[in-house]
């Protein structure tokens, strides 16, 4: 029997936006309309707690600081490792404190396998969302704004860092502890970047089909979203913002949340 226990989203209606941002990145524009079909979004990041029963159930490696990835070069792995100590699970078992706050530690195939896990549990088509799914959940109806707010950042509708001087005192927050844009959905800017499923090309913009685009075929990079705890500058957390990384990443400021199509 289906077990939808786990699948807490919001529904986004079908409809046409503005993807892109003309003022941002280069990647980020040209400007273009994409329609996306009905869908479900996860209402936060998934939890750790929720990780947990994954974890649990199929024997899938906790969530740990393993062969490091690219974007650690030699003189970032001590502060890697110091701030990651406080993200490490124990036997299968969450950070202590942190259960409702966003499972990190987590790579692109970690998160595919974890969504796998609950389509099958489910009976849902669970994944991850696609890069314009992930847009224009995040936009929440917003056309054209730079945050799923509205223009001006503001450290009372996002998880993210103003002060740079307190980073090690700073940390992931338990879910929903902000606001929610115009779609119910909590999170999409700031707390923990998330893995969306595009590889990541430059230029895909200019040839973006126009209804449920998909991303390129392949790639060398994949694609988070949405900006974290760890960022002071702005930039990141915008509704635009692409953020390429080698497919190998993970961190403590990395997560993901669940979407599938709705028929």
């Amino acid at each position: 029997m289906a077990d939808e226990s786990l699948l807490h989203v919001a529904r986004i209606p079908a409809g046409e936006f503005v993807m892109g941002a003309d003022d941002g990145e280069e990647d980020e524009r040209p400007l273009h309309l994409a329609y996306i079909d009905d869908c479900a979004i996860g209402i936060y990041p998934v939890t750790n707690v929720e990780y947990a029963q994954f974890v649990r159930e199929t024997g899938h490696p906790s969530p740990s600081v393993r062969v490091l990835p690219l974007m650690v070069s030699g003189p970032l792995e001590s502060d890697f490792r110091a701030v990651a100590a406080a993200y490490l699970w124990n036997n299968g078992t969450p950070p202590a404190g942190r259960d409702h706050h966003p499972v990190t530690l987590v790579g692109f195939e970690d998160a595919v396998a974890y969504c796998a896990w609950l389509a099958s549990k489910s009976g849902q088509p669970v994944r991850l969302p696609t890069e314009a799914e992930w847009e224009r959940a995040a936009r929440g109806g917003l056309e054209s704004k730079r945050y799923p707010w509205g223009d001006t950042l503001d450290a009372a509708c996002a998880h993210f860092l103003p002060d740079p001087s307190v980073k090690a005192e700073r940390g992931t927050a338990p879910v929903g502890s902000y606001p929610a844009n115009g779609f119910a959905l909590h999170d999409m800017a700031g707390n923990v970047w998330e893995w969306v499923s595009d590889w990541y090309s430059p230029n895909y913009y200019e040839r973006a089909q126009y209804i449920n685009p998909q991303g390129p075929e392949t790639g060398l990079m994949r694609i988070l979203r949405g900006g974290a705890w760890v960022n002071a500058d702005g930039r990141y957390l915008r509704c635009a913002h692409r953020h390429k990384v080698p497919p190998d990443s993970y961190s403590y400021s990395i997560g993901f949340r669940i979407a599938y199509s709705l028929k």
